[in-house]
């Protein structure tokens, strides 16, 4: 139950950010990010959390130190930039989060299977570059509820879409694996 609270006001944190913009100072906004981060990684268990937590905790001590909300703000690209990390360095390192994640459904991944993993994966990649990037310029460059809206809303379901078109791949693919029409 609590993880669920802790993943639910993580996606919400823009809106959060947002909302508190017109009601607190940026330094009381930095202590809810990082007891958020903290909370998050707690519950995760698991370096990548770790990581995100350490660097919202970072960015919460620029906003506290200041009182400013850029920092708080950037929080969105931040988490993009650690994803990208994270899919990039088992791209090089192996074997690809998407493989990961897929051999939990299928031990036995064909070579067919491994090969679209590795493709998914460097597609994640790209996304959180992009998306990543928005973030940032919406954070540097655009009004506080365009960033809000971009970060709180339309990352997230763009997000939904990619998972979506890859899931519609994916079944496209498996239809021709079982026909036999797919060689690597």
């Amino acid at each position: 139950m609590l993880t669920a609270l802790i993943a639910l006001a993580t996606v919400a944190y823009p809106l959060l950010v947002y909302t508190g913009m017109s009601t607190l100072e940026p330094r009381w906004m930095a202590l809810l990010l990082a007891a958020l981060a903290l909370a998050r990684a707690a519950a995760a268990r698991s370096r990548t959390w770790l990581a995100a937590a350490a660097g919202a905790t970072v960015l919460a001590a620029f906003a506290w130190a200041g009182n400013a909300w850029l920092p708080l703000k950037l929080y969105p690209a931040l988490v993009n930039t650690l994803l990208l990390v994270v899919f990039g360095a088992s791209l090089r390192w192996g074997p690809p989060v998407v493989e990961r994640l897929a051999r939990l459904h299928e031990p036995e991944l064909p070579p067919a299977g491994v090969a679209y993993t590795r493709r998914v994966t460097q597609a994640w990649c790209g996304f959180f570059v992009v998306n990543g990037g928005i973030a940032l310029a919406t954070a540097l460059w655009a009004s506080d509820a365009v960033w809000a809206f971009y970060n709180g809303l339309l990352a997230y379901l763009l997000i939904g879409l990619f998972f979506g078109a890859e899931w519609l791949l994916r079944r496209r693919l498996r239809a021709r694996l079982a026909a036999g029409s797919v060689h690597v």
